[in-house]
């Protein structure tokens, strides 16, 4: 088995071949980096996109908290996170309160 490689500049990623919208990841994101899209071809109708990349604070509770290792987080020597700010606290539970779905702009 190899090591995956972060996408450059990138923190957070999804499999999306492996992912079946179980949305447990946006629950447990504390900083309102990932929501569920609309995606017709899902299984659920629905799945999981990164929507702020820049504000993901490396905290890996998503990736250890998928049940079928869809989602990853680099490698905090690799990549420099963000602090989790107000607005990104605000923007999570604003998601949890839409039902994990992306908010409109």
């Amino acid at each position: 088995m190899s090591i995956m490689n972060a996408p450059a500049n990138t923190p957070v990623w999804v499999n999306e071949d492996r992912c079946k919208a179980c949305d447990v990841c946006v629950s447990v994101c504390p900083a309102g980096v990932l929501a569920m899209r609309q995606e017709p071809h899902s299984t659920l109708g629905a799945m999981v996109e990164v929507i702020e990349k820049d504000s993901c604070i490396g905290c890996m509770e998503c990736e250890l908290s998928c049940p079928d290792f869809a989602i990853y987080v680099a490698d905090k020597k690799e990549f420099k996170f963000a602090k989790l700010t107000e607005e990104a606290k605000q923007r999570s539970e604003a998601i949890k309160k839409n039902n994990y779905r992306k908010l409109e702009p």
